[in-house]
This record gives structure tokens, sequence and C-alpha cells, in this order.
């Protein structure tokens, strides 16, 4: 099983890209895993009125390894109470050939006690038209400045995150080997139909 993390902060060495970092290198049982911090991709804004990602190989790496991916994190800071851009341009960009019927793992972060508001607005309209499955389980990370910065855990707080951590990514595998069958099949019989009914209602 490979593992895609995508942080999405529009900072440079941020808070968000540390909790990806520490995801990519404590990956559980998944056979490989990456990571893409989209901030450091000059990634082209979405335009559905133009063929804008043909003549982006960063875009087509990105694509690439979504295709690849058999589970995916997406990550993203709460910034005035929404998720950041940078992942809903990402969303808005992916093709459905490289998305359709994979699970995916929310993580919300906040330096505070919020983080919330990012993972239910991914959850209920950014995944529509890309037919990715929000698994059950999620992750908010708060006070993000204060776990996560040492190889041992430094606090009762720490220890407790990171067994979270450990837990979601066991069931997210889970969740990927049980929709290899259905990805399967999507392939084989039924990508014509799933674009002639590839947006939601």
């Amino acid at each position: 099983m490979k593992l895609l993390v995508i942080s999405g902060s529009h900072r440079k060495n941020s808070q968000t890209a540390k909790v990806a970092k520490y995801i990519n290198n404590n990956k559980n049982s998944f056979a490989e895993s990456k990571h893409i911090d989209l901030c450091e991709l000059d990634l082209p804004f979405w335009d559905a009125m133009s063929d804008y990602k043909a003549d982006s190989p960063v875009w087509h790496d990105v694509a690439a390894q979504i295709n690849e991916a058999d589970a995916l994190i997406l990550m993203t800071p709460e910034w005035a109470g929404t998720a950041s851009p940078l992942i809903k341009n990402l969303l808005l960009m992916s093709d459905l050939a490289d998305t359709a019927h994979k699970p995916v793992m929310l993580v919300g972060t906040s330096s505070g006690i919020s983080g919330a508001y990012p993972v239910a607005e991914l959850r209920m309209n950014a995944l529509k038209n890309t037919k990715l499955i929000p698994v059950p389980d999620y992750l908010i990370v708060r006070y993000i400045d204060q776990v996560l910065n040492m190889e041992q855990a430094v606090d009762e707080h720490d220890e407790s995150l990171r067994q979270r951590i450990s837990y979601c990514l066991e069931m997210l595998n889970s969740y990927a080997q049980a929709m290899l069958p259905v990805r399967a099949q999507f392939k084989a019989q039924h990508q014509q139909l799933q674009s002639k009914y590839a947006y939601g209602m």
C-alpha cells in the first residue's frame, strides 16, 4: 500500500508540514509513503475555461503521485475558519481517473484550540467531484507548536497524539486495501460510465 501525504500551508517550513513529515516518516503498515508540500511547488491555479494543466510539468508530477497512491492524507491549517486555498486548488485540478474511490484522511491543524472547521469544510463540499472517500477517522492537531518536535514525546498530550496518528494510519491502510477491488472494477469496467456521471448532485 502506497500513502501520499499532502500538506497545504502557504508558509514554507510550516507547522503543518512538520506534522506531515512526522506522518511520512512513521507510515506504520504502509509499504511506501511520500510527502508533497504544496507551498514548495509552482502549481497553476485552477481554470475551468482553458487547458491550463497541459503545460505544467509540476502538475503532471503531482498527478502521477496521486494516481500511484492507494490512500491520501490532506492536511490544512485553519485560517479564518477555512481550509487553505492551496488544498482546494489541488482538489479542483485533480482528475477523476487519479482520485476516484481512494480513501482520504483529513487533517486540520491549529496553533490553538481551533482546527475543526477545515475538516468539516473539506468533508462537506471539497471532495464532491473527486470521488475521494473521506474515512471516518480524522485528525485535528491543536497547539501544533508544542507537539511532534522531538524524537520522543515530551508530555501526555504529545504521546496521546502520536498514538492517535498510529491508529488512524492503521485504519486508513485497512480502508485502502478494502477499496482495491472497487478501484480495479472502476478502471476495468466503469470508467466511461463514471465519466458520464463525474459530478456530484
